[in-house]
C-alpha cells in the first residue's frame, strides 16, 4: 500500500486547484483502488474528491467507490449525477452495487436502477435488494460458474470459459441439476486430473456446505471460520442455488461487527466516527452518560439514605475510604463476566442451551475469585488499618461485602448478555455501562446493608 505523506497530498491540492487534470491523473493512474480511495479521504474535500474520480475510468472509478468509508462514499454520491451512479454500478458485482444503492434515498434508487443500461444485470440488483442487510441474501453475489451435472468433460470446460469471460476472481465452479438444485462443486483441479470423465456429476464434490438466504450473517461468518472456507454457496428454501458469498464479504462485515460491538461496551449508542460533527457524537455517547449520571445519583442516594448510613459513616468514617473499591470491583468483574459470555456468543462457543452449565462454571470462578478479593483486603486491613480504633468492624463490613458483591457481579454480569441474546437484543451492550452502573449500585447497598448490620450487631454486644 502506498504512503501519502504530507508534500504529496499538498502537491495534488494544488494541482487540482489549478486544474490540470493531466498531471493529477498521471498521478494516480498506476495506483490501486483502495491506494485512491485512501488518498480521496486524505483530500478531505469533496469538490477535490470529485474532481479525482471524475478522472478516472468508470470500471476503476467504481473500484474506488466500493473501497471508501460508507459516510465518504455518501457524501460523493450525493454530489454526483445518477446518471453517473448508474454507470458506476454497471461495472460492479450486483452485491457491491446493491451496498452502495442502498445508502441512497429511495427515489433516487429507482431511477438509478432504471438508468442501468444492462438489464440483466439490474435485475440482479433488483433481486439482491429484497434480501435483509443482516442476512446471506443481503450479502451474496450472484456472479459465479455454474454447470449442469449432466454436462461432459468438454462441454463442462466450454461453458465455464464462456461464463469465465465476465469475472474478475473465480474460488468454485458450482454444479446444479436440471431444476437448478445445488448438487455439488466442480474443482477445477478434477479438469486435469480426470480429462475424459464422461459426466461432471461422476467427479464432482457432492453435498457441499451451503447456507440459505434468510441465514443471518453472523452464522454465516462462524460457518467461514469453523470450515476454512473463501466462498460459500447460497440456495433458497427449497436448495435451488441463487449466489455465493466470499470471504472478503464477511471479513467487512466482521470488522464493521466489531466495531460496533466495541462502541456499544465502550457506551456509545450508534455508529459514530472520528469526523463526525459534534453533535452527532454528543448524540451518540450522551444517553449512556446520563445512564451513569442517574446511577451515580442513586448512589448518593443510598449513601445519604433517611440518615442511617450518613450517620454510621460519621461514626465509621473508615468505611468511605473503601466505596471506590468496592463499586470498582464490582464493575470490573461484572464487564470481565459479560464480556466472556458476549465473546462466546458471538464465536458460537456458548449455546444458550448450555446456559445453566456455563453458569455454574462461572458460578466457581466467582466463588474462587471472591475468595482471593475479600482475603486480600482483609490482610490490608489488619497490616494498615484505616481506622484502627474500629478495625474488626471495617475489616468484616469490607470483607463480607466484597465477597457478596464479587458474587453477584460474575453471576449478573453472565446473565444480562445470555437474556439480551435471547431476547434479539444485542449483547455487547451489557458489557458497558449498564453493567458498570448496576453493580455500583448494587455494591453500595450492599456494602451499606452488611455495614450497618454488623455496627448494630457489635452495638448490641457491646451494650
Amino acid at each position: 500500500m502506498k504512503e501519502f505523506n504530507e508534500d504529496y497530498i499538498k502537491q495534488l491540492h494544488q494541482l487540482i486547484e489549478s486544474g490540470d487534470h493531466e498531471q493529477v491523473l498521471n498521478d494516480i493512474k498506476d495506483l490501486h483502488p483502495a491506494d485512491i480511495a485512501e488518498l480521496i479521504s486524505n483530500l478531505g474535500d469533496v469538490d477535490e474528491s470529485l474532481f479525482v474520480l471524475k478522472l478516472l475510468d468508470d470500471e476503476t472509478a467504481a473500484d474506488v467507490l466500493i473501497e471508501l468509508d460508507e459516510d465518504e462514499r455518501h457524501d460523493l454520491l450525493e454530489h454526483m449525477s445518477n446518471e453517473a451512479i448508474a454507470r458506476k454500478l454497471e461495472q460492479m458485482d450486483a452485491d457491491d452495487a446493491v451496498d452502495v444503492i442502498q445508502e441512497l434515498d429511495e427515489e433516487d434508487r429507482e431511477d438509478i436502477i432504471n438508468r442501468i443500461d444492462d438489464v440483466e444485470h439490474a435485475g440482479d440488483i433488483v433481486d439482491l435488494m429484497q434480501y435483509g442487510e443482516d442476512t446471506a441474501g443481503g450479502h451474496m453475489s450472484t456472479e459465479m460458474i455454474v454447470v449442469n451435472e449432466n454436462l461432459s468433460m468438454p462441454d463442462c470446460i466450454k461453458v465455464m470459459r464462456q461464463q469465465a469471460e465476465d469475472m474478475d476472481e473465480i474460488f468454485n465452479i458450482y454444479v446444479v441439476d436440471d431444476e437448478n438444485r445445488l448438487k455439488g462443486i466442480f474443482p477445477l483441479k478434477k479438469t486435469i486430473t480426470n480429462p475424459s470423465a464422461s459426466k461432471i456429476k461422476h467427479v464432482m464434490e457432492p453435498d457441499p456446505i451451503a447456507v440459505r438466504t434468510d441465514t443471518p450473517i453472523d452464522d454465516v461468518a462462524l460457518d467461514f471460520e469453523k470450515y476454512d472456507l473463501v466462498e460459500m454457496p447460497v440456495v433458497d428454501s427449497i436448495g435451488r442455488l441463487v449466489g455465493s458469498i466470499t470471504v472478503d464479504d464477511i471479513m467487512d462485515e466482521v470488522r464493521e461487527q466489531s466495531e460496533r460491538d466495541y462502541q456499544l461496551a465502550s457506551g456509545i449508542a450508534r455508529d459514530i466516527e472520528t469526523d463526525d460533527s459534534v453533535f452527532l457524537q454528543v448524540k451518540a455517547r450522551l444517553p449512556w452518560l446520563l445512564i451513569g449520571l442517574v446511577g451515580g445519583l442513586l448512589n448518593a442516594r443510598i449513601l445519604n439514605g433517611s440518615g442511617a448510613e450518613d450517620a454510621l459513616l460519621k461514626v465509621l468514617p473508615g468505611l468511605a475510604v473503601f466505596i471506590p473499591l468496592i463499586g470498582g470491583t464490582g464493575g470490573n468483574i461484572g464487564t470481565q463476566s459479560s464480556a466472556i459470555v458476549v465473546q462466546g456468543l458471538a464465536n458460537g462457543s456458548l449455546e444458550l442451551r448450555h446456559t445453566g452449565k456455563h453458569l455454574l462454571k462461572e458460578l466457581g470462578t466467582a466463588m474462587l475469585n471472591a475468595i482471593m478479593i475479600a482475603m486480600l483486603v482483609c490482610v490490608y486491613n489488619l497490616v494498615l488499618p484505616t481506622d484502627p480504633n474500629n478495625i474488626k468492624i471495617i475489616t468484616m463490613a469490607v470483607t463480607i461485602s466484597l465477597f457478596c458483591v464479587c458474587i453477584f457481579a460474575s453471576l449478573f454480569g453472565t446473565i444480562v448478555p445470555i437474556l439480551l441474546e435471547k431476547f434479539k437484543i444485542d449483547p455487547a451492550i451489557a458489557t458497558g455501562p449498564f453493567i458498570t452502573v448496576t453493580n455500583d449500585i448494587v455494591g453500595m447497598s450492599i456494602y451499606m446493608t452488611v455495614s450497618t448490620w454488623l455496627y448494630q450487631t457489635f452495638s448490641n454486644l457491646m451494650g
